[in-house]
């Protein structure tokens, strides 16, 4: 990518930015993360387990101003009996959890089932305070202490909506989105406040293009390249005017291996890992991070950041992180190269030059076009495993691919990054080692950690599905389908529940891992067993 072409390539998108910010605004106001805006108060009430959720401060509304509740604090802390529960009580508002009074009828179809759901899935666009930000339109959220929208999230829950003919949800939730690219130059994993310092997946591509094929939608696509191209920016550390660019040049001439969400590989490559702006517990996992942390016996700082990654990555959290593939102490996202971001990051490059010719601007399309050639020719170099005949995350401070066997392998077929033969050789052991009576497998490692072994997630059965269409690996892409779906009906016609994840390898058992209990009437889920459910 040329400097000439970086500089033009930013200022097509500011302008774009700012026409497109004249149709759709909200008021901007400064939001803080918890942590930060409550200091001692928040340390207090986290260590403390004032909940068992770490999660349920962070999401609580204050009923005053902070300024003022942190003066009555810093007013009765020291008294003899101050009680921190009661004044928590007092003084914030917990967050509703949104299925807590819903009860399910089994004797309604799955389907009807989903869109009831519905109903207490999705949220209004209100400003509630706290942490919460609001959002343009209404949105759905996953469900259970989840009380927010959660970025990669969204695209599979569009998979439903599409199904369902809901293209006014589908337009007004990539229009959400949109507008947090706006305000913020991302989109952080969830509209929370504490979830600004990361981002997830980038999946935003891909929503606008699932929204295009909608009939009366088809000029979302070239609509929202503004936003398309900015959260490529946002990637590749060449945002802010060019100010970020200029640091990364810095970076590379110092000899230093990576800069934000860049890594340095060869003279003149890019590739892309998971890594959060800050190296401070979560908010949402503060104590357990602390713990995590000093057990280590490793630089916090460090720890914060590699477990902060790892929830950047959507795979909260998985043996791909782990260094010796079972700790959660053994953490370094940040030193890894992830097959799926950076098969996501070429589909961002070739959506770019898709819609620049649509456009009618090939000296764009063409530049984008030359940037998603270069990240697919070094792909095989570092994630091709032809021995094993299966793709690797490869962790480039060792300079080597690791040995973990996980699904992330499929974001190549489901992009068409691979040639048949590789995508042969991917099915086979796709079919041979991942697949179980309920679908399929997220690692083929057993540990404690929710990303593993026989734990199934939704989104990683349709990337699969999808990716071996693609090739004509057919009758396995159905066979995955008819598990995945059979369990998840099993699973409804027992509990009257659709789940985050299902176990794939013991049907009568639940999912492991995780630090949290499992999740019910996931969105997700719902997303994707309705667009299986309405294949012909």
């Amino acid at each position: 990518m040329t400097t000439n072409f970086l500089k033009r390539f930013f200022l097509y998108t500011i302008i774009g930015v700012l026409l497109w910010a004249c149709g759709e605004t909200v008021t901007k106001k400064e939001y803080k993360s918890p942590d930060e805006e409550y200091g001692e108060l928040f340390r207090e009430v986290q260590l403390k387990s004032i909940f068992p959720d770490s999660k349920t401060f962070p999401d609580c509304t204050p009923k005053i101003a902070a300024s003022e509740i942190l003066i009555k604090y810093e007013e009765q802390k020291l008294k003899k009996n101050f009680d921190l529960r009661a004044f928590v009580l007092e003084n914030f508002k917990l967050p509703q959890r949104l299925n807590v009074t819903y009860v399910s009828n089994k004797n309604n179809s799955p389907e009807q089932n989903i869109d009831e759901s519905l109903k207490f899935l999705t949220r209004q666009p209100k400003d509630e305070g706290g942490t919460l930000v609001p959002l343009l339109k209404p949105y759905i959220v996953p469900g259970g202490r989840f009380g927010e929208a959660h970025y990669w999230d969204t695209y599979f829950v569009m998979l439903g909506l599409q199904a369902s003919g809901k293209d006014s949800l589908m337009s007004n939730m990539v229009l959400n989105l949109a507008q947090l690219i706006q305000d913020f130059g991302h989109i952080p994993s969830g509209n929370r406040s504490y979830y600004f310092s990361r981002s997830q997946p980038p999946f935003f591509a891909l929503m606008v293009k699932l929204l295009s094929e909608m009939k009366g939608q088809e000029q979302k696509y070239v609509q929202y390249l503004p936003q398309i191209q900015r959260e490529y920016q946002y990637w590749m550390a060449v945002e802010n005017g060019g100010e970020d660019a200029q640091k990364q040049n810095e970076a590379r001439k110092k000899g230093d291996k990576a800069y934000r969400k860049t890594v340095f590989i060869g003279k003149d490559d890019i590739l892309n890992r998971y890594y959060d702006d800050k190296n401070t517990p979560r908010p949402e996992a503060y104590r357990e991070d602390i713990a995590t942390a000093s057990k280590s016996g490793r630089n916090k700082d460090e720890m914060y950041r590699h477990l902060r990654s790892g929830a950047e990555s959507g795979w909260k959290f998985s043996s791909r992180w782990l260094s010796d593939g079972q700790n959660l102490t053994s953490i370094h996202t940040t030193d890894i190269l992830p097959v799926d971001l950076n098969a996501l990051l070429y589909n961002l490059e070739i959506t770019i030059a898709e819609i620049y010719r649509a456009k009618e601007e090939p000296e764009y399309a063409k530049s984008m076009e030359i940037l998603a050639n270069k990240r697919k020719t070094i792909f095989d170099k570092y994630f091709w495993n032809e021995t094993a005949g299966f793709y690797f995350d490869y962790d480039f401070v060792t300079g080597k691919q690791t040995d973990v066997y996980s699904l992330a392998a499929v974001y190549p077929l489901f992009f068409k990054m691979a040639t048949p033969a590789q995508a042969q050789k991917v099915a086979q052991i796709i079919e041979s080692k991942f697949l179980q009576a309920g679908g399929l497998m997220t690692t083929l490692n057993k540990t404690n950690q929710q990303w593993d072994g026989s734990n199934g997630f939704a989104p990683l059965q349709y990337l699969a599905i999808q990716g071996l269409r693609n090739y004509g690996f057919n009758d396995l892409a159905n066979k995955i389908k008819k598990n995945w779906v059979a369990n998840n009906l099993q699973v409804y016609k027992n509990t009257g529940k659709m789940m985050k994840s299902y176990n794939v390898y013991d049907l009568s058992q639940k999912t492991v891992g995780g630090d949290f209990s499992a999740q019910e009437g996931f969105a997700w889920t719902n997303g994707v067993l309705l667009k299986l459910l309405s294949e012909k």
